[in-house]
């Protein structure tokens, strides 16, 4: 899942970005306000974590106006403890959840695993998918309660397609979603990926559609 951290303060940035990597998460981190709400409003992310005293523009008139331009990606607001104005301010111009400072890391993984698979009509972080089960706190897939062997990318590949079942993803979105912002993106390797993830958990599981992408697998 991509992830784009809209925060000034370079510890509370690091931390997060060093914490949402572990958890399974590509995360891109910018410090300005005019570049956050640019790249918010021009390219596709999962979710965004936004603070609301950037500099340049300061997050809530980014939020507004990502809501004015029709931008619907979920938006994480992070507040100053004790500013109840802020959040009412956040939820009414378009939020979607909001943490105060200081937060516990845990807490923002799970709130955003949460706002993304309700961004996706799913309400657990159990998803069935076929014979097999996708946890989204264990970051495993199990078959018969067995977990089964992927790595850390085809786990990634897994569950962007179960969030996205019944769509076609084309190469270019699943390499901007589940790789790094600093992978070097080789024209075969969302291929040699997929094949990895048929030879693991069965070739009928991910489809290809020829000049468009690949989709989770009919009964999948």
């Amino acid at each position: 899942m991509r992830i784009l951290v809209a925060e000034d303060d370079d510890r509370i940035a690091e931390t997060l970005t060093t914490s949402l990597k572990k958890a399974g998460f590509g995360v891109e981190r910018e410090s300005d306000g005019e570049v956050a709400w640019f790249r918010g409003d021009t390219e596709v992310y999962d979710a965004i974590i936004l603070d609301l005293g950037l500099p340049q523009i300061d997050g809530l008139t980014i939020l507004k106006r990502w809501r004015a331009a029709g931008r619907l990606t979920p938006v994480l607001i992070l507040t100053a403890r004790g500013q109840w104005e802020e959040r009412v301010d956040g939820i009414e111009a378009g939020a979607d959840d909001y943490v105060v400072k200081p937060f516990h890391v845990q807490e923002i993984v799970a709130r955003l695993r949460a706002l993304v698979r309700r961004a996706n009509g799913l309400a657990s972080s159990r998803i069935a998918f076929g014979k097999y089960l996708l946890d989204l706190r264990t970051m495993e897939v199990t078959s018969d309660g067995m977990p089964m062997e992927l790595t850390p990318q085809e786990f990634k590949l897994v569950s962007y397609l179960v969030h996205r079942r019944g769509r076609v993803i084309s190469q270019l979105e699943i390499t901007e979603h589940i790789y790094n912002q600093d992978f070097e993106r080789d024209s075969n390797a969302v291929e040699v990926l997929v094949a990895r993830v048929r030879k693991r958990l069965g070739a009928d599981v991910i489809k290809t559609r020829r000049g468009f992408g690949y989709a989770l697998g009919d009964g999948y």
